[in-house]
């Protein structure tokens, strides 16, 4: 088959890649009647931070941290930096610890904390850029300057979809966050691999609906359109975005039957609404997001990607960015997600999903353990915190460690690279086997680093 077949039918089974030798080696084993079945995960949905959440704060208690709090570092900075921070902060906040596996958070996650024990807390995340913008491409696209394919194109270009009425990829996003489309661009990869961005959550996709043509009609005008693409194509040859186009007027046809229903959060049960928190002005932005995810997801979309990007008190794109006002935004910021999350993962647990369904929680980078101005912490990817749930991963388990004031991982370092890595293995994929062929090179998610980080896989 050739390439220009296997995008003609991207939309079904494992689309491009459609081949056993991109995939994991425990996915070919998987093949064996004594192999464990393999992908452990048949979709993500991506819990987005945006402006980096504060690790000291929330899943990463720092006893000394408070004992010397005031003091100064007892060590040298890195000599990346952006501001000259002051001396240690303490959190204000109290730790306790949860659920059989003891694992300590927050009290500003006490409904997350209650879904501890399905979840791995990754306390060693490091990153390579301390400004939003690069550090945002790469935990996006593993990128920190260039164009590249999101995670989301990867992983929709190397399975395809499980619903060709749905786009693979959906981005959900109420303010978008100041990178903007290049966050779940397709880059080079072709176009139909992009993500659908649904800013507008009350109409989340537009002209669904046609006053003028029946289905019928429809289905003639496209027809007619693919016969005069097609004459359009004989002169330029794989063109993506040309492909990439007729495959979006396609699945627009699609959407017609099935995505209405889908984005429909109100045809959930109150009991369901009040869950997620939509009877909350607080919760209400944030609930509706997760909800709408799990709709998503149980329909067959590959990724789902759910930015916190607004709240009822403040609309931004970079909520989590806590320069001042620490001590009243990162509760309100807590606040606003907190039930929407913990219901997102119960939920999906209790539809027997969560099993199947990789859930990803963090943001681009951490926050200082040091203080800006009085009330503040600055940009830090030295070490910081992620956590991971249900499709494959060991819950209950606090992996990897920062250093007694929250600085640099110390140990178990994961960074964004093998983040990226293990996303792909739980999917099924080798991530050094998905390449794609672009100005004479072959490029990856994870471009010639990362490792998959084994520890953490139940």
């Amino acid at each position: 088959m050739t390439r220009r077949e296997m995008l003609k039918n991207w939309g079904t089974g494992f689309g491009m890649l459609g081949l056993a030798s991109l995939l994991s080696e425990d996915a070919l084993a998987a093949s064996s009647p004594t192999a464990t079945p393999l992908p452990r995960a048949k979709r993500v949905i991506f819990l987005f931070m945006s402006g980096g959440p504060s690790h000291v704060d929330t899943f990463d208690p720092k006893p000394r941290l408070a004992a010397e709090n005031g003091k100064p570092l007892p060590f040298a900075k890195p000599s990346l930096e952006r501001t000259k921070t002051g001396n240690l902060l303490a959190s204000p906040w109290q730790f306790k610890k949860y659920g059989q596996s003891g694992i300590e958070v927050s009290e500003l996650f006490p409904k997350v904390a209650e879904c501890i024990d399905d979840i791995c807390v990754i306390r060693s995340m490091v990153a390579d850029n301390i400004n939003h913008n690069g550090a945002c491409l790469q935990m996006n696209t593993g990128e920190q300057a260039f164009s590249r394919p999101s995670l989301g194109s990867w992983l929709l270009y190397g399975l395809g979809t499980m619903n060709r009425n749905l786009p693979g990829y959906v981005v959900l996003s109420p303010a978008q966050p100041a990178q903007g489309a290049p966050l779940w661009g397709s880059s080079f990869l072709p176009s139909a691999f992009q993500g659908t961005l649904v800013s507008d959550l009350k109409n989340p996709i537009a002209n669904l609906t046609n006053p003028r043509f029946s289905a019928q009609k429809q289905r003639e005008q496209l027809d007619l359109l693919a016969q005069l693409n097609a004459l359009h194509k004989t002169e330029r040859l794989g063109d993506a975005q040309l492909e990439g186009r007729i495959q979006s007027f396609e699945l627009a046809f699609r959407m017609q039957r099935e995505a209405p229903d889908a984005f429909d959060v109100e045809r959930e049960s109150p009991e369901t609404k009040k869950l997620y928190g939509l009877d909350n002005p607080l919760t209400e932005t944030f609930g509706r997001q997760c909800l709408m995810a799990r709709r998503l997801a149980e329909r067959g979309v590959r990724m789902v990607q759910v930015y916190h990007t607004q709240t009822a008190k403040r609309a931004s794109c970079q909520l989590w960015d806590q320069h001042g006002g620490l001590r009243a935004e990162l509760p309100n910021n807590c606040a606003a997600t907190d039930q929407p999350i913990a219901a997102l993962l119960k939920d999906l647990k209790a539809r027997g999903m969560l099993k199947d369904t990789l859930v990803v929680w963090g943001g681009e980078f951490g926050r200082t353990p040091t203080a800006e101005s009085a009330d503040g912490r600055e940009h830090h990817p030295f070490g910081f915190t992620m956590w991971m749930a249900g499709g494959g991963i060991k819950g209950g388990l606090a992996y990897g460690a920062t250093d007694e004031y929250g600085w640099h991982a110390v140990e178990n370092k994961v960074h964004v690279h093998d983040l990226h890595a293990t996303i792909l293995h739980l999917m099924g994929i080798d991530h050094t086997r998905l390449t794609y062929l672009y100005g004479g090179r072959n490029y990856r998610l994870t471009d010639v680093y990362g490792k998959v980080v084994t520890d953490i896989l139940a």
